[in-house]
């Protein structure tokens, strides 16, 4: 930067000054106003319900080997042992976890720690 410059951004007068402040101040009001309006544009989708379901994993089965099956019996999987269990949102992946048995005296509980 050379010196006349210097001297330009560094000289204002108080009426430039007064300008500067006052078009910071619409500024900065019309960010808080922009930032409400997005607020309140959000408020009439709160209330929306969605399915929130958790996928261990998938089996294709035949309706004989369904109907088979019974307390006790064992159905393989499409994931293995220790993979993260999925999150969707209306059917769309939205995150992974794994599955976490909390132990409290007589109580458990069931947690999913989100992974990514």
């Amino acid at each position: 930067m050379d010196e006349n410059t210097e001297n330009n951004v560094t000289e204002m007068n108080p009426e430039q000054k007064d300008a500067i402040t006052t078009l910071a101040d619409q500024i900065k009001t019309g960010d808080d106003a922009l930032n409400k309006l997005k607020v309140q544009n959000l408020d009439f989708i709160l209330d929306i319900p969605l399915k929130v379901s958790v996928e261990l994993g998938r089996a294709q089965v035949v309706i004989k080997d369904l109907l088979q099956l019974g307390q006790g019996s064992v159905l393989e999987l499409d994931k293995l042992a220790g993979e993260p269990l999925e999150v969707l949102v209306n059917g769309k992946l939205v995150a992974r976890g794994k599955l976490l048995l909390l132990t409290k005296s007589s109580v458990s509980d069931l947690q999913i720690s989100l992974v990514h």
